[in-house]
Parts: C-alpha cells; sequence; structure tokens
C-alpha cells in the first residue's frame, strides 16, 4: 500500500465562448465567488470577477505520494472540466499549480528558541 499526500491544487483557466445564459448566471453569482470564497476543498472552489476573463479553481486532492504533484494536477484539471461542462461554461486552456502540503517546509520566523 502506497502513502497517500494531500496536494493543495490551484486550476487557472479564461472564459471562451460563454452563452449569454451562463454569463448572466455568472455575473448574478459574483459576489459568491469572490475574494473570500478562496479555499480549498475537495469539492473545488470557484473564484472569478465581473470582468468574467479570467477564474481559478482551488482543490484539495489526496493522492498517492508516488504519483506526485503531476497526478494531482492532472485529478484537479479533470474535476475543474467537469464542473466548467456540467455548468456550461466555456474555457480556455486549463493549467494549474500543486503544492505537496505533506512535504511542504514550514518556517516559523520571529520564534525564539
Amino acid at each position: 500500500m502506497s502513502t497517500q499526500h494531500t496536494y493543495r491544487v490551484i486550476v487557472r483557466g479564461t472564459w471562451e465562448g460563454l452563452t449569454d445564459e451562463a454569463r448572466a448566471r455568472l455575473l448574478s453569482e459574483v459576489d459568491l465567488h469572490g475574494l473570500s470564497a478562496m479555499q480549498f476543498t475537495e469539492e473545488g472552489s470557484l473564484t472569478y470577477d465581473r470582468v468574467l476573463k479570467h477564474f481559478s479553481f482551488r482543490f484539495v486532492v489526496v493522492s498517492d505520494a508516488g504519483d506526485g504533484e503531476e497526478m494531482a494536477s492532472a485529478i484537479a484539471e479533470d474535476r475543474a472540466e467537469k464542473l466548467l461542462k456540467e455548468q456550461g461554461y466555456g474555457h480556455g486552456e486549463l493549467r494549474s499549480t500543486a503544492t505537496d502540503m505533506d512535504t511542504m517546509k514550514i518556517n516559523y520566523k520571529g520564534r525564539r528558541g
């Protein structure tokens, strides 16, 4: 059995080909998807602004450590793709960055020993 690691993944993209209906729905919900909505969850948290140019998702992905950040990114991009498709939101290419929370070094500045 391989070790599981927890990854935080940010998936970014650009809105493309939004229908008038999709644009109206996004704008009606924009206040729910601003800076205060930025949190990492398994379901993914979508953020965007009124300009409707760029968006991002934040995901928590638990995956085999041996598969690394690339697999975590691929899983998160698949989740984002599925969510966008379900809502009928057109978009361009997705790109992502992943951080392995189990190997991340925490630097406690200001603490005295």
